[in-house]
């Protein structure tokens, strides 16, 4: 067994998790061997006017006390039948600038195991949807971002693991499909030396890397290097699965490079307190 936890996934709490559940995604990290699971599901205050066009959601929040039932009931079953799986309770917090206070009352009226702190909309667009890209060359619109996860995060803190920093480059129509870290070494280095300093984990998303639209997407190990370099011990690996079939994707390929490369642990959070255990 890997002992590895899964720290970012979605289920049907998530507007964008209908195809998953917690049972379900609960099943396939006890198939694949995982040690732990957590439910991160989506909470974004502001929604782009067109991506609402689409979706018919403002905001993409979910109702943390039944998210948490919901997971305590699947947790009782696999205790019942012996298993050894552990269930998480977490969020995917949206930092916007313009949703301080949502983030912050939402963060302090609920208990979670762990905090991901990400940025999926910025200038009104969601990459998703391409138009972010529209005017900016490559190193702008993957700078951009990067630079707005940093203001963002300095404002927060309140959180536990800094979500898919390279999320910008998976729907990006340019060649250029890896953020590498010699091209944005000053805001690499600012970002990480402040969750080195906070005790917040760098997340390898697993997502990132995959195919899309026949352009794949690649990791710079430069980019872990220099994180060890600086000091940063603490890695978080999440699938961001939207389905069950995803849970722990590419875990055993990234867990034999982090090892590779000096690293000697996986982390997660249990009631936002830092657990690490052996790569």
């Amino acid at each position: 067994m890997m002992h590895l936890f899964d720290n970012h996934n979605h289920s049907q709490f998530s507007f964008d998790g209908k195809r998953s559940s917690v049972e379900e995604c609960a099943c396939a990290a006890q198939s694949a061997g995982l040690s732990g699971i957590a439910f991160t599901d989506h909470c974004d205050f502001f929604v782009p006017a067109m991506k609402a066009s689409y979706e018919n959601l403002v905001p993409e929040v979910f109702d943390v006390p039944e998210q948490q039932e919901e997971i305590d009931r699947v947790q009782a079953l696999i205790d019942r039948d012996g298993g050894t799986l552990k269930l998480l309770k977490g969020i995917e917090i949206g930092m916007h600038e313009n949703h301080h206070d949502d983030i912050r009352r939402t963060l302090a009226e609920n208990s979670f195991d762990q905090v991901i702190a990400s940025v999926h909309y910025l200038d009104g667009i969601d990459p998703f949807y391409g138009g972010y890209y529209e005017d900016k060359d490559w190193k702008q619109a993957y700078g951009h971002y990067l630079e707005t996860i940093h203001t963002e995060m300095t404002w927060l803190r309140d959180f536990d693991i800094m979500g898919h920093f390279d999320y910008v480059v998976r729907y990006a129509p340019y060649p250029e499909a890896c953020l590498r870290y010699r091209d944005f070494s000053d805001i690499l280095d600012e970002m990480f030396r402040f969750i080195i300093h906070e005790g917040k984990a760098l997340e390898i998303n697993t997502k990132s890397y995959q195919e899309y639209k026949g352009r794949p997407v690649t990791l710079d190990t430069d980019v872990l290097i220099r994180y060890k370099e600086l000091g940063g011990e603490i890695v978080s690996l999440g699938s961001d699965s939207h389905d069950p079939s995803r849970v722990g994707h590419g875990f055993a390929r990234f867990a034999h490079l982090l090892k590779s490369l000096g690293f000697r642990w996986s982390a997660h959070y249990e009631k936002r307190k830092l657990v690490q255990l052996p790569l």
